[in-house]
């Protein structure tokens, strides 16, 4: 027992007994606590495993911290037991015995100093002087923060390792798919990525096992023992990561079982794709032979680019290369689609003057048809338009430029013959209703 003596009186009787039986409640409460610290998994865990990183570090400062609680537990209960029998010397204790009740109730303790969070051991053997109030409040601090950390190690050790194991299987299903595609390390992307992912997991879980606080964000401003949360950084990248592959390979099975008919339809396009090219060929000779166009675009062969392409596909689904084949066919399926896009475009570039002749042959009978209809088909004027345009567009090869400038004149003639007659009808009519 340390000595300054308490300043102040005496204690009364009734004082004395209560705040006995005060301290015994807090020694029957501090003990439960510490015998239930003892008893935790956590802690059992703790003291029986290889531990690195931040987990060492902390739980070496537990553990110390977890040895004191014991010793200033036992110094507490010592004094307790003292005070205890000099109370229970005297049914009425004297005056002398209330005053030393006193000095041991009011009076402190030299028990181990409080080793600091960031000591390394600096502090070994160093004491102070705690009243037995102060003492039950240090101990219950210290249980606190010797408790955090086996709550904290317990919440991923609880977790992580069983999630991380599940990953692992999850893993291993997806490394079975990929084998039957033929994705293989060394082969295929993803192939590699499956070993890196494998490797990661293994070496995380043997992290998360050694360091299990270097995984344990703690929540800023929380007392509680075991406040925060897990940090699930590196598991939830490889489990993205995995998900990525799944897919991957989920779309090499959906080539295994569409393969037949994704080729049968790239064969197909560009079948039409080389017809359309053969047309625009024949639709050109037609072309240079009826229109006398200085400019006609050339139509090109069919590509052998894609046909070479399309062989090494079907060779694939042959071999059953899937993780080959399937980047293969969705590079084919658009470079065939923009191949019968060029092709129809050559076909409708070629045609363009035959759609230009006969425009003009059709604008030219409307015309016709409308003069006529009017009454005068036998206008000479209009007449020697509608067979000098008709001469040009029907002629082989026909001249656009004049056939159009011939078309347009006739057209103008046509016009200017309308409106008068128009113009006479409505006086007409005006008159009749006069």
């Amino acid at each position: 027992m340390g000595s300054p003596r308490p300043t102040g009186p005496a204690m009364s009787r009734e004082e004395a007994d209560h705040e006995l039986s005060r301290l015994h409640t807090e020694r029957e409460t501090v003990e439960s606590t510490l015998l239930a610290l003892q008893d935790h998994a956590g802690r059992r865990m703790l003291e029986g495993s290889e531990l690195t990183g931040v987990t060492a570090r902390r739980w070496a400062r537990a553990e110390a911290t977890i040895t004191r609680l014991w010793t200033c537990f036992d110094l507490y209960t010592d004094a307790l037991r003292a005070a205890r029998e000099l109370r229970n010397r005297h049914r009425w204790p004297t005056r002398d015995d209330l005053t030393d009740l006193t000095d041991l109730l009011h009076g402190t303790l030299t028990v181990p100093a409080e080793q600091p969070a960031d000591s390394e051991g600096a502090t070994e053997g160093a004491t102070e002087e705690l009243t037995l109030g102060r003492l039950v409040s240090r101990m219950n601090s210290s249980y606190a923060r010797a408790l955090d950390v086996v709550v904290a190690t317990e919440a991923v050790w609880s977790t992580l390792p069983a999630r991380i194991d599940l990953l692992a299987e999850e893993l291993q299903r997806v490394r079975s798919l990929a084998r039957s595609v033929g994705v293989r390390p060394g082969e295929h992307p993803s192939g590699d990525a499956l070993e890196q992912i494998t490797a990661e997991l293994t070496s995380l879980r043997a992290e998360v096992l050694r360091d299990p606080l270097a995984f344990w964000k703690a929540a800023g401003g929380s007392s509680a023992p075991g406040g925060g949360r897990l940090d699930p950084t590196r598991y939830d990248t490889a489990a993205r990561a995995l998900e990525d592959i799944r897919r991957d390979i989920d779309a090499v099975l959906t080539v295994r079982q569409d393969a037949e008919q994704r080729l049968l339809r790239l064969r197909d396009m560009l079948s039409r794709a080389d017809r359309t090219l053969a047309e625009a060929r024949t639709a050109r000779v037609e072309v240079l032979a009826k229109i006398a166009a200085s400019e006609v675009p050339a139509v090109s062969g069919p590509p052998t680019a894609l046909q070479e392409k399309l062989s090494r596909a079907a060779e694939y689904r042959r071999y059953a290369q899937w993780n080959r084949l399937s980047p293969l066919l969705e590079a084919l399926e658009e470079q065939a689609e923009d191949e019968l896009d060029r092709a129809r475009e050559s076909l409708s570039a070629v045609t363009a003057p035959l759609a230009v002749r006969a425009e003009l042959r059709g604008r030219l009978d409307a015309y016709r048809a409308e003069v006529t209809r009017c009454g005068a088909a036998q206008d000479r004027l209009l007449t020697e338009r509608y067979d000098a345009a008709r001469r040009l567009l029907w002629s082989a090869p026909c001249d656009l430029g004049a056939a159009a400038e011939a078309v347009r004149r006739y057209v103008h003639a046509a016009r200017e013959f309308f409106v008068p007659r128009q113009g006479d009808a409505a006086s007409a009519e005006h008159r009749g209703k006069r």
